[in-house]
């Protein structure tokens, strides 16, 4: 079983929490990003981007950067706009959008499951980017967004979870984009209790979201137990912020490819070369959505179609080699354009499935790429079968639903344990 425990979280003023979260920082333009900090100076991004208007430009991720952040940081709780909890605490946290609710419950998780296994993987993580993390976490030490983790599905427990719903929640807010977010912390002895008892039963967790985040975390566990080899496992840097959905509280959606092509190809070449390995008819102008798993859209100059991946091209027992993605890649942008490497090669761009078709019609249409492909999303059974057999998926595979908030809830990695 993995060990998730509650903790004593640093969060927003009851007053300024609406004003203090924001979206991941990859989530912005850079319009947009000026644009938030200049209207609202109590945004979270002040902190996690310090230089932008205090006229020090240090290099990004420099230690000097770093340093600032931390400063922002602590600024941020001196002006008691961020404000640890006196008891160590669950939280329970629903999002509601698009007409439907997201429920589940943020709680330290400890570095060892990683290590142990009882966290469970299905993406690949590069070593330049986890100690790039691990450097920002050693010296910021704070987690401001969780990693999203999912969990066998249970009815009764979903019936647990409404039951907390019936506290009072610590906080109740709408963002611009039409989200609302409700916030319940739990903190007396019974109910801690009860949440303690669920996770003793749950054998595993799949990171769902953030496996980077995971790997910083673990290495800079690590780092500090050589510093400190008599530690008692109780101390901060053991443990990081994780957000546990059951199944049911989680949505994956597809995540589609737009792809540059050299103008020497004509339409009727890429659909003949297309046409060698995938059965392909003509939709016509209006929106054509995939069916069903190995079959995918295509824009191309203003008609959409339908690609059938024909059987002797993949093998349905590989759980890699079956999935949309690899399909793909391995059939199609390999052999059709030359895309070997979807990491580095930079004619290829990714668009998140909640845009939908018209995010892809709108970039071909614009000139900026010259096809795009659309994709069945990924099953949950197919995601825990990946990492069941330890296998790894592709780059850019899914688009996982929730997207959490940027420092709702925060976790002090210099804590020294309760």
């Amino acid at each position: 079983m993995a060990n998730i425990k509650p903790f004593k979280g640093i969060r927003p003023a009851k007053d300024k929490v609406h004003l203090i979260v924001s979206q991941s920082i990859d989530r912005y333009s850079k319009a947009e990003m000026n644009a938030k900090m200049i209207s609202n100076p109590f945004s979270f991004l002040h902190i996690i981007k310090p230089e932008s208007f205090d006229g020090i430009k240090p290099r990004n991720g420099s230690r000097e950067q770093l340093l600032l952040i931390k400063e922002k940081y602590l600024n941020f709780k001196k002006k008691k706009y961020l404000v640890a909890d006196e008891e160590p605490s669950y939280y329970l946290y629903q999002q509601e959008k698009w007409g439907r609710k997201y429920t589940g419950i943020i709680a330290a998780i400890s570095i060892d499951d990683y290590f142990n296994g009882n966290i469970k993987l299905h993406e690949q993580t590069l070593t330049e980017k986890e100690n790039k993390l691990k450097e920002y976490l050693e010296i910021c030490d704070f987690n401001a967004e969780p990693v999203c983790f999912s969990y066998a599905a249970d009815e009764e427990w979903d019936k647990q979870l409404e039951n907390f719903k019936q506290l009072t929640p610590e906080n109740f807010f709408t963002t611009t984009d039409d989200v609302t977010h409700t916030l319940w912390c739990i903190n007396k002895k019974e109910d801690v209790e009860i949440i303690q008892n669920k996770f003793k039963s749950v054998s595993a967790v799949y990171i769902a979201d953030g496996h980077h985040r995971s790997a910083s975390s673990a290495l800079l566990g690590q780092y500090h137990r050589s510093l400190k080899p008599n530690y008692n496992g109780n101390e901060g840097f053991n443990f990081y912020m994780g957000i546990f959905f059951s199944e049911t509280h989680l949505e994956i959606f597809d995540y589609n490819r737009v792809v540059k092509v050299a103008n020497d190809l004509s339409d009727e070449e890429i659909i003949e070369r297309i046409s060698e390995k995938f059965e392909v008819k003509k939709v016509g102008v209006h929106e054509y959505q995939p069916m069903r798993q190995h079959n995918f859209s295509m824009y191309l100059s203003g008609n959409f179609y339908s690609l059938n991946i024909l059987p002797q091209f993949f093998n349905p027992e590989n759980p890699v080699q079956s999935l949309d993605s690899s399909i793909l890649s391995e059939q199609l942008l390999n052999p059709v354009f030359g895309i070997k490497d979807l990491k580095t090669d930079k004619r290829v761009g990714f668009v998140p499935g909640i845009k939908k078709g018209e995010e892809l019609k709108k970039l071909v249409d614009s000139g900026k790429y010259r096809i795009a492909f659309g994709l069945y999303p990924v099953s949950l059974n197919q995601l825990k079968n990946i990492a069941d057999t330890g296998n790894i998926m592709p780059p850019k595979t899914t688009w996982i639903e929730p997207k959490f908030r940027s420092a709702l809830v925060i976790y002090d990695l210099s804590e020294e344990g309760y």
